[in-house]
């Protein structure tokens, strides 16, 4: 539930209103009905599963490189290589929700035969929360991973001041018998480009050490001064070294773009980007039986979950079930959505001559 705080800048909107609302404005910007579809229920699944930052937070965004051209809203998806265990395809610059998607799917039918399936993407875009994809396979029984060149660079390198790293984000999902799956969704920097941007949003200061002065590495709090520093990886170089192995697998292996050649999909001279991205689908059955697979994941989770604590700290969590209890929870109350993220929508609903967001709460 909302604390009283909370409850004066937010409000909660049913996943049914929701949904309404995304297959409304993706319609409106001429996405068939089977594309619409997709891409409102993983901008949903974002919004129901705590990934907020890539739920309707980002339509806005959407709706514009949609209308300037910088997305295909009617995309054709080719498949330029097949083996029996791999493939490439081409997103025709398509919404990368729609692009991912078919990516997945096809990982899942390689997968099925080959027991393994990688497939690579090029000439795609911003595909919201990376679960969403890895995901797929969860569903089918399979461990799915997927990775990301970010369609736009904002750290640089280890020791650099120069943005030629994207946040470039991993996902993992590996089946559980009666556990919550574990998945895991990370982006390499120390704090997404999306949590950052609800502070810019909400005008409140970021937490020190996420951004860092390009001139001279001291911290930039103020989100709105973002575009003079580059955000901190994760784990120092650590981090900085797995965006840059993520990217490459991403980008140059799709012949999709990486570094100097990224074009940021949301600046107005950005030209036609080139965004790389993968998913690979694993079938757990040609390694173990799935149900002693998923009893032994039951059994360690069990067993992380319940081991000792430090004094006076947080329970012990397995990634994957904050998710499951935050989908149970906003499928029951409502997702809830801040104040400010509203009034936008409501605003773009208008130029869309869609019903409101507001209005169908």
């Amino acid at each position: 539930m909302l604390t009283t705080t909370e409850s004066k800048t937010t409000r909660r909107v049913s996943a049914a209103a929701l949904h309404a609302f995304l297959m409304d404005a993706m319609r409106a910007c001429d996405l068939s009905e089977a594309d619409a579809a997709i891409v409102a229920g993983a901008m949903l699944e974002a919004d129901l599963t705590g990934s907020d930052a890539h739920g309707i937070f980002r339509l806005p965004g959407y709706v514009k490189a949609l209308k300037r051209g910088a997305m295909n809203p009617r995309a054709n998806i080719r498949e330029l290589e097949r083996g029996p265990a791999t493939a490439l395809i081409d997103g025709d610059h398509g919404m990368g929700h729609v692009v991912m998607t078919y990516a997945a799917n096809l990982a899942v039918e390689l997968a099925r035969g080959a027991g393994v399936g990688w497939v690579g993407a090029r000439r795609s875009n911003h595909a919201g929360a990376g679960a969403t994809y890895a995901a797929i396979p969860l569903r089918r029984a399979m461990v799915g991973i997927y990775g990301a060149a970010s369609s736009v660079n904002h750290m640089a390198p280890w020791g650099g001041s120069e943005p030629l790293l994207g946040t470039n984000p991993m996902a993992v999902a590996i089946p559980a018998g009666n556990e919550p799956p574990v998945i895991l969704d990370i982006a390499t920097s120390l704090a997404s480009n999306g949590a950052i941007r609800t502070y810019e949003l909400d005008g409140k200061p970021m937490p020190e050490g996420w951004v860092q002065h390009r001139q001279d590495g001291s911290s930039i709090t103020d989100p709105r001064r973002i575009n003079e520093g580059t955000y901190l990886p994760m784990g120092g170089y650590k981090g900085s070294g797995l965006s840059l192995v993520i990217g490459l697998l991403a980008g140059p292996l799709n012949r999709a773009a990486f570094g100097r050649d990224i074009r940021d999909f949301a600046a107005p001279a950005g030209g036609d980007g080139n965004v790389g991205q993968f998913v690979i689908a694993l079938d757990v059955a040609r390694f173990a039986p799935l149900d002693m697979f998923k009893a032994e994941v039951d059994r360690h989770i069990r067993e992380l979950v319940s081991s000792r604590r430090l004094p006076g700290g947080d329970d012990i969590r397995v990634p994957g079930m904050g998710r499951a209890a935050r989908r149970a929870e906003r499928e029951r109350d409502g997702v809830p959505l801040n104040a400010a993220v509203l009034a936008q929508v409501d605003e773009l609903a208008k130029s869309l001559a869609i019903t409101p967001l507001g209005a169908r709460a």
